[in-house]
């Protein structure tokens, strides 16, 4: 078993970082990439949520070496908010473009009606991320376990997410393991609140699709709210929805299965090249299926 250099533990013979101090034991190519560079700081506490977030953006490598040290701690339930809440101002948008007739703008007739589409897009867009987030999860998840034996490896790193006990013990540890933060393993493993945090670049898409709405969709007049069947021609046969399809298809392709591979090899100390090639094969048969066979994405 390797002995980390630095804290003078033990680790598995196919550790990529040292489980108890997080120094890196190998190094891969990919990791000449800034992206995927695994970072080897002290810990000393935790970012705030909103720091982190705008590292998910612009630092994920630290964004996720950050998190892994503070794993229930994940904005991952706070990024499932926001998305929800832009899904909420997408409807808005949306409904920018209907004009009903026997409804003038501006009055509190109209008020309630835009109150209501926010409330309802807000609460199925709750819910359409928190299933979308959760099918594609497991199915990331399903492919890590092809590429890197990803549950063996959180079940030797964490135990059974039944038992609660600690997998180490200080006695065990060389003295040097428990460094200013503590030690990584000493936590649950908080496998699906840190991998939702892999679905921020929603919050991103969403603000552009939400501008795209406004500025593309054209205004259509209708007599009353009971008319909304008159919209299905004239709005959803629009170019519009083709761009915002591509829009997601190449998110949910490249973007998001990038981010999920930097959380699945912080969680499982296991392979990014391996990782990063399941994540993406799955993320462009997802884009596939989900997004270019829709009706409405006109080739």
């Amino acid at each position: 078993m390797p002995r980390c250099p630095r804290c003078g533990n033990d680790n598995r013979m196919d550790s990529y970082v040292c489980a108890f101090c997080g120094r890196r034991l190998r190094i891969e190519r990919i990791e000449n990439f800034s992206i995927f560079k695994r970072i080897e700081e002290d810990f000393t506490s935790p970012a705030r949520w909103y720091v982190t977030i705008l590292w998910l953006f612009t630092k994920p490598n630290r964004a996720f070496w950050n998190i892994n040290h503070k794993r229930k701690e994940a904005p991952g339930l706070k990024i499932l908010l926001f998305n929800a809440l832009l899904y909420g101002l997408m409807g808005l948008a949306f409904f920018s473009h209907i004009n009903i007739t026997s409804i003038p703008p501006l009055t509190l007739g109209r008020f309630f009606i835009d109150l209501a589409a926010f409330m309802a897009f807000f609460a199925f867009g709750f819910l359409y991320y928190l299933i979308f987030a959760s099918i594609l999860i497991w199915i990331f998840s399903k492919g890590a376990n092809i590429a890197v034996d990803f549950s063996e490896r959180l079940e030797a790193r964490f135990g059974d997410k039944d038992d609660e006990t600690e997998k180490y013990s200080e006695a065990e540890m060389s003295p040097f393991s428990i460094y200013k933060g503590g030690t990584l393993h000493q936590q649950q493993a908080s496998k699906f609140n840190m991998m939702l945090t892999a679905f921020a670049p929603y919050l991103l898409i969403n603000a552009i699709e939400i501008l795209i709405i406004l500025i593309g969709l054209p205004t259509i007049d209708i007599p009353s709210v009971f008319s909304f069947e008159t919209l299905n021609a004239p709005l959803f046969a629009s170019p519009v929805w083709t761009v915002l399809h591509l829009i997601e298809a190449l998110t949910i392709a490249i973007w998001v299965p990038i981010l999920i591979s930097l959380s699945i090899r912080e969680l499982s100390n296991s392979s990014t090249f391996r990782v990063l090639i399941s994540s993406l094969i799955i993320g462009v048969i997802v884009a596939v299926l989900f997004y270019f066979l829709r009706p409405t994405f006109i080739f």
